[in-house]
């Protein structure tokens, strides 16, 4: 069975990653989108080195190793457990170069929802929406539109998971979004997100 052999399949994988022919590189970015998919969360120990290779190819200007790539990260990001996928995403959210935070983005963006309500509330929304609020201020837009969706999904979960208010004017306000925002954040961070989310609600009430 391969996955017996993935510790010593994957170096094989990342070293044609890494081949400056746009051919090879693609049919290993090709290859790592299939290993997700089959192999899911048993490729989780071994994921780092493929995960930086498709970070750094997703960012290159060669389009279609680029796209491949793209594509290789859905994949993952469908295929591979969020509790699992998470703790490997997030440390990019730092990394120098903008290209390569703004695809990590993206990828958090996508997998934090395949949490599902109880999911992300036992991951903690305070920890997520930081995370949501640190890249609202990132240098590329696809890096903010991807926290925008990622603040967005979360207001949506806390709605939903929130206590319900008593008569308490001072708990009404400290239990909504609003409140759990300024509690949360910083306040430069906390009017960040409160923006993009109050924005979006105002749309879908003057849409109905």
């Amino acid at each position: 069975m391969l996955l017996e052999f993935l510790g010593n399949v994957i170096p094989l994988i990342v070293k044609s990653l890494k081949n400056p022919r746009s051919a090879v590189c693609k049919t290993a970015i090709m290859t790592s989108a299939d290993i997700f998919k089959v192999y899911s969360d048993h490729i989780v120990d071994s994921i780092e080195p493929l995960l930086v290779q498709l970070l750094l190819k997703s960012s290159q200007d060669k389009r279609f190793v680029c796209e491949a790539a793209e594509r290789a990260l859905i994949a993952m990001t469908t295929w591979v457990s969020p509790t699992l996928l998470l703790p490997k995403l997030i440390p990019h959210l730092k990394h120098k170069n903008p290209r390569i935070r703004a695809k990590a983005s993206m990828c958090v963006s996508r997998s934090v929802p395949q949490l599902g309500v109880e999911g992300i509330k036992a991951y903690g929304i305070d920890k997520l929406i930081q995370i949501a609020a640190s890249q609202l201020s990132d240098q590329l837009p696809e890096s903010r539109e991807a926290a925008r969706s990622l603040a967005l999904e979360l207001q949506s979960v806390y709605e939903k998971v929130k206590p319900p208010p008593t008569e308490d004017s001072e708990q009404i306000e400290t239990g909504s979004w609003e409140g759990f925002c300024q509690e949360k954040l910083s306040p430069l961070n906390a009017q960040a997100v409160l923006r993009v989310t109050s924005i979006a609600k105002e749309g879908v009430v003057l849409s109905c």
